[in-house]
């Protein structure tokens, strides 16, 4: 779990496509001015984020570099054939697609930045490229899970933890969706068959650049580490970086995941920290929604049949992504995306209703 909590500073700025009368002209060069935006705090250590939307690119690219007047880092990413944003990367940045679209953000770990310059080009890939064409789960790994707990502190996206909150922390900024957005979401299991589909909304456990999930030639840090073991978990286990994190404390448990209140006690139903399946989403492809509720807070049922009567196996939190593997008919269901009798298959023997998730496309028959 992480031990501050953080002080909050101004209020969250959230980004997207800016509107056609709105945009700015297509360039593979262009400048943004962050004085007067408005900074998110939060997370531990503290880190403020400026989002500044999205940037359509004259010219095709794949790399980006970054200027900062002031304060600061910014972090890239692209959006990929099937409609859904690459990991973060810090500038410069190579990234694994080529892309006419580039969305960016400042990072401030103190005082302010107040101009950002970039610039795209097109050079050689120095890793695959992303292939979207197939549907594909997604990585999948099994690591320690930990309750965050800090209700009523805030998250490095600037989400407040609320009581019996529903989101998870890992421990890259690589993965952080913003504040009310899955664009990063996890599926985890625990041992009791139990699943919940999450958004990540915070930074940690232990580590802020350990993207532990990645292989080796994209990982940002511990790269002699097999993929899918987090350093926090060597450290404890095997003494790695002399048993501690890239902070020099002494890991005092191996986690590789924060899970908030909600998900550890109703969603995975938990007494205790724990071994788990974690599935990270946006390491996958094919038909993807978002869960809607009409409570901020609020979580769907998932289900082991297309009907409210079959056994309850988990849930699915407001905003958090799913892959949906295929549809099927059942019950009639009236929710946040209006009355239907489709079911979602997300996972084997995990359904869930489609009139409380928004944007599936190209789903097939089961």
């Amino acid at each position: 779990m992480r031990y501050l909590i953080p002080l909050v500073a101004g209020a969250a700025l959230v980004a997207g496509l800016a509107s056609p009368a709105q945009a700015a002209p297509a360039s593979n060069e262009w400048t943004a001015d962050v004085s007067g935006r408005a900074v998110t705090w939060g997370g531990s250590p503290p880190t403020g984020l400026i989002e500044l939307g999205s940037h359509r690119l004259a010219q095709p690219a794949n790399a980006v570099t970054a200027a900062v007047t002031g304060d600061g880092v910014v972090d890239v990413r692209g959006l990929r054939a099937d409609g859904q944003w690459t990991e973060w990367l810090e500038a410069p940045a190579t990234l694994p697609v080529t892309t006419s679209t580039i969305e960016t953000r400042v990072v401030l770990s103190s005082g302010k930045a107040s101009r950002v310059k970039l610039t795209a080009t097109q050079v050689p890939a120095t890793v695959a490229a992303d292939d979207v064409s197939v549907a594909a789960a997604g990585r999948s790994y099994r690591v320690y899970a930990t309750r965050e707990g800090l209700v009523g502190g805030t998250t490095a996206n600037g989400h407040v933890i609320r009581s019996r909150d529903h989101f998870v922390a890992l421990p890259s900024r690589r993965g952080l969706a913003a504040k009310n957005s899955g664009n990063y979401s996890v599926q985890v299991c625990a041992s009791n068959g139990r699943c919940e589909w999450a958004p990540v909304w915070d930074v940690g456990p232990w580590n802020t650049k350990d993207d532990y999930w990645n292989p080796s030639a994209t990982r940002e840090m511990w790269k002699d580490l097999p993929q899918g073991k987090p350093e926090a978990q060597a450290a404890y286990e095997n003494n790695y970086n002399g048993g501690k994190d890239q902070f020099g404390r002494e890991v005092a448990n191996p986690a590789g995941i924060d899970l908030a209140d909600g998900t550890f006690w109703d969603g995975l139903k938990l007494t205790t920290n724990s071994w788990v399946t974690v599935t990270y989403l946006w390491t996958g492809s094919g038909p993807v929604g978002t869960v809607r509720t009409a409570a901020a807070n609020g979580t769907v049922n998932v289900r082991s049949g297309a009907n409210s009567s079959s056994s309850q196996v988990g849930l699915a939190a407001n905003y958090a992504q799913v892959r949906v593997t295929c549809q099927l008919t059942g019950e009639s269901v009236s929710g946040t995306q209006g009355t239907s009798n489709v079911w979602y298959r997300i996972a084997s023997g995990k359904h869930i209703a489609k009139a409380y998730v928004a944007g599936v496309s190209g789903a097939t028959a089961c």
